[in-house]
């Protein structure tokens, strides 16, 4: 793994009057997977979009290769290296699957079109649909046109928000390929989930959410999916 990219340090969010994170710390390293565990109102997505700046952080920093980027825009923090993909996918529906990630292309021209080819390569089950409108794809399709859209500007750190939701075991799978291949050319993955068993799977390492506070942090060898599954419940 290449050296430390993201350092979360005593980051506090709030969210509707409470405490939707509660003095986290957290880091990852180039080429890591750390997945952010827990259930439902657990905190994992103020944690994500606190990082991007989408939320608001009543207390804490948050350091990209040593750069406090803590009162960035959201827009001035992508710029630093950050990707997202956010929960439910958020296409653009009525646009079509090229057009989808042409859009976001921070290039044009020749670079644009080639980058686009790049996320036709890697994600094959797209390539055919390239001419079809997103809202039109499956759930899987949609998924990955969701994470191809994120790399589209090879960012040092993909943010993804619960990349399994409603997605079938053998889409899940594939996803999760996905998910460490982009992490073994040395992207940062921090993904948050609430389906363990695949989250814990694909992670290096673990941080467990209740309540918005760590319940545990660790390698993901060190841990068991019961354990985790009940950490989620009672925080302990």
């Amino acid at each position: 793994m290449s050296g430390l990219l993201l350092e979360i340090q005593a980051l506090s969010v709030d969210r509707g009057g409470a405490k939707a994170v509660t003095r986290l710390d957290a880091a990852l390293s180039g080429g890591e997977v750390l997945s952010i565990i827990g259930a439902n109102g657990a905190g994992k997505s103020s944690l994500l979009r606190a990082i991007l700046g989408l939320e608001e952080a009543v207390a804490g920093r948050v350091l990209m290769s040593g750069e406090d980027i803590s009162t960035l825009k959201p827009r001035d923090r992508a710029a630093r290296g950050i990707g997202f993909c956010p929960e439910g996918r958020r296409l653009f529906p009525g646009l079509t699957v090229e057009e989808n990630l042409a859009v976001v292309f921070e290039g044009t021209g020749r670079a644009r079109r080639a980058r686009v080819e790049e996320m036709f390569d890697r994600f094959p089950a797209l390539a055919g649909k390239r001419r079809d409108r997103a809202w039109s794809l499956s759930g899987g399709q949609q998924q990955m046109l969701t994470i191809a859209r994120a790399i589209m500007n090879a960012p040092r750190l993909l943010l993804l928000d619960e990349p399994t939701l409603g997605l079938a075991p053998m889409i899940i799978a594939e996803v999760l390929g996905i998910v460490r291949a982009i992490a073994a050319e040395g992207t940062g993955v921090l993904m948050a989930e609430q389906n363990v068993v695949p989250a814990l799977d694909v992670a290096d390492r673990v941080l467990v959410l209740s309540r918005g506070s760590s319940a545990h942090a660790g390698a993901a060898a060190d841990i068991t999916a019961e354990r985790i599954a009940t950490l989620m419940l009672v925080g302990v």
